[in-house]
């Protein structure tokens, strides 16, 4: 989706603007929230703030409203004309890799032990930034995140190819909610004709993986950059000869690594142990209130006082 010049209130407005609209026709087709997240599917929350104007929806969200309300294309005509992210702020140390990533013709990635930022969601790149700032600062960091991934979730994106670490997919960050919700966005984005998602196994034997996460960038002039990254600094190389050597290494990973299709059933693995762990975890809880309300009733039973029962007589 292209940038158009806005300032920060009038992003607000189209957000809140494009919010009111979904309510409307929701209301009109006599669904609740609830309804319309089950049909789509989704948490009924992500529906709430999508129409409170706090949630950037995807434009697979507007296609599949609009087809379940019957609204003749409306939300996603109006998805590609609102701009959600204007005038994001990167750290200065990312602005560079950023401005390459608004313009790159393919960009493949090698992650390891957490998912890369073009293919996180909201909640789980909120649970990572939250370790490190707080209130506005935090706000800001996720909306220029997630502002990094409106090129290639538009219709003719660029090629985005990575290989993720199994360790991505293993490693909990906040719940076990986040990561089932996070999984299902993975392959959600693996369907899309320019994303392409592989996963090299934990288990696999001869692996000859990266010694840390990296990119291989190529611009439309056709160069080509490496791109690694430091606890806080991004280091660039344009030497024909690191990035042939480093291609070399990410074009073997890739045909050892399990295919796309074979990746999306070892994440919908994890997703479906996630859910279920989730649920284990609500029951405990749902146990955890139950027991004190039972040692309740047995204190109140006993407190009160037992009258001796009549017996017939023989």
């Amino acid at each position: 989706m292209s940038r158009r010049n806005a300032d920060a209130g009038a992003g607000a407005s189209n957000a809140m603007l494009f919010g009111e609209l979904l309510r409307h026709y929701r209301e009109a087709a006599l669904l609740t929230q609830d309804g319309l997240a089950r049909e789509i599917p989704c948490d009924r929350s992500h529906v709430a703030r999508v129409e409170a104007g706090t949630r950037v929806p995807q434009d697979t969200f507007a296609k599949k409203c609009d087809e379940l309300l019957d609204t003749g294309g409306v939300l996603l005509r109006l998805w590609g004309r609102i701009d959600w992210y204007p005038q994001v702020e990167h750290p200065d140390w990312f602005r560079r890799r950023a401005e390459m990533d608004a313009v790159a013709t393919t960009l493949c990635e090698y992650q390891e032990r957490v998912v890369p930022g073009l293919l996180q969601t909201e909640s789980y790149a909120r649970a990572l930034f939250s370790r490190l700032v707080r209130g506005d600062e935090l706000e800001e960091r996720v909306r220029a995140r997630l502002s990094r991934q409106q090129c290639f979730l538009a219709e003719g994106g660029p090629l985005y190819v990575v290989v993720l670490d199994e360790s991505c997919l293993r490693n909990v960050v906040q719940s076990p909610e986040v990561m089932r919700e996070q999984c299902a966005h993975l392959l959600s984005l693996g369907a899309r004709p320019n994303i392409r998602i592989q996963v090299a196994p934990a288990g696999r034997y001869g692996l000859v993986r990266p010694s840390g996460s990296m990119s291989l960038i190529t611009l439309p002039d056709g160069h080509q950059w490496v791109y690694s990254e430091s606890l806080d600094r991004g280091h660039f190389n344009d030497d024909p000869a690191i990035f042939t050597g480093h291609s070399q290494t990410y074009d073997v990973l890739r045909a050892d690594a399990l295919s796309a299709p074979e990746s999306a059933a070892l994440i919908s693995d994890a997703m479906e142990r996630y859910e279920h762990h989730g649920q284990a975890r609500t029951q405990l809880r749902d146990l955890d209130q139950e027991q004190p309300q039972r040692r309740q009733r047995r204190q109140l039973h006993r407190s009160h006082p037992r009258l001796p029962r009549r017996r017939p007589r023989p």
